[in-house]
């Protein structure tokens, strides 16, 4: 899902150079087409197909690349399907792999197991567009002929929508009091957060409103369940989809996509899969809608956004042997401080938009790809391989 997100500007990008440009877009989840559908702006329904993915056995990806025809094609971060390159190399189809990721984890699986199979590969994509300097090394170092870092696409995504009707009713239900969000959180994240709650509503935010947004809306019940054990009022938003009451003390939004809603209407947020050795959420995401950031110390997934957030002073990191009592002490410092939350919110907003160019400079990079169309011709279709695993 996070890579079909990414994607989007890329398309509008592309759409806005090439008017005559037909985009074939592949994903390999039912949710990520679903999310797809849902995201794709209007302007593009009739520019841009989506198809799933084949999967990796040759005669199925002959049969998909003889039946489509691509005159060029991108594979995006890490989708990396050995018989899909080998038949376009062998069609003359050039592929690009954009906003790729390669941690040294993988760089050393990749020596140790595989490294002519790597050379092969990596050489045969051109450009490789990395997200960070790091990456780009280490694709250059694995074979990669052109590896250039212009920065990540999940930096540049458009923000998280959210229903006005309902974001105005929940500002209704929620009045003045102080909310802190817990984003996409992971296991072993909630009973922390709620440590948290009951430490900060002590210590002065007696009216504190904590919303819980489970990564996995499935665990709702049970995180409902964990915050009501520790004797606190809990509502769930999938069961009924009603707004928190006054005495609502923890708040679970257990549904999909309204995580938009939340961080507009939250005065400071954990991201999630921080406070646990996950690697972490997108932060960019808050920091867009300029919501004050608080990040655990597992960020490895987005370490160069998170160290832009943390040196302009939109994000702060917990610390310390005691994580619940850190981050009470942090969210009570910004949702009581309203010019420290403005303060946090500006940086954030300022450090997300440096990446608002990054979409075009991309489609530039793959414009090159085409050949120049005939006297009256179409350019056919872009195929951008987004195989989601």
């Amino acid at each position: 899902m996070g890579e079909t997100l990414s994607v989007l500007p890329l398309l509008e990008a592309l759409a806005a150079r090439a008017p005559d440009l037909g985009v074939l877009l592949t994903t390999g989840t039912a949710t990520s087409a679903a999310l797809l559908a849902r995201r794709l702006p209007p302007a593009l329904a009739d520019r841009v197909q989506h198809r799933f993915a084949p999967l990796d056995v040759p005669r199925w990806v002959e049969r998909f690349l003889a039946g489509w025809r691509p005159d060029a094609g991108a594979l995006v971060e890490s989708e990396l399907w050995p018989n899909l390159i080998r038949a376009a190399r062998r069609r003359g189809v050039p592929l690009a792999l954009v906003n790729a990721r390669f941690s040294e984890r993988s760089s050393r699986r990749w020596r140790r197991w595989a490294p002519g199979l790597a050379r092969e590969l990596f050489s045969s994509l051109s450009p490789v567009l990395a997200q960070t300097p790091a990456d780009a090394a280490r694709l250059g170092a694995a074979g990669a002929r052109l590896a250039l870092c212009l920065g990540n696409l999940k930096d540049a995504a458009a923000p998280l929508p959210a229903d006005p009707g309902e974001l105005a009713r929940l500002r209704e239900a929620v009045g003045g009091r102080p909310v802190f969000l817990a984003a996409s959180t992971h296991p072993g994240e909630e009973a922390v957060v709620l440590d948290a709650h009951r430490r900060a509503a002590a210590s002065g935010l007696a009216d504190l409103l904590t919303v819980i947004v489970p990564r996995h809306p499935h665990r709702g019940p049970a995180v409902a369940s964990e915050a009501a054990a520790g004797g606190l009022a809990v509502a769930r938003r999938a069961a009924g989809g009603a707004p928190p009451s006054p005495g609502t003390a923890v708040y679970v939004a257990d549904t999909m996509g309204e995580l938009g809603l939340f961080y507009r209407l939250a005065g400071a947020c954990l991201v999630g899969g921080s406070l646990v050795p996950h690697g972490g959420q997108n932060p960019m995401e808050p920091a867009r809608l300029r919501c004050p950031v608080l990040l655990g110390p597992h960020t490895a997934n987005f370490a160069e956004p998170v160290a832009r957030l943390l040196a302009a002073g939109g994000a702060l990191r917990v610390e310390g042997p005691d994580p619940a009592g850190a981050l009470a002490a942090l969210a009570a410092g910004v949702l009581s401080r309203p010019d420290r939350a403005r303060g946090m919110a500006d940086a954030a907003a300022s450090t997300a938009a440096v990446a608002e160019g990054l979409p075009g400079q991309v489609a530039d990079a793959l414009l090159r790809l085409l050949p120049p169309p005939p006297p009256g011709a179409d350019r056919g279709a872009v195929g951008a391989a987004a195989a989601v695993r």
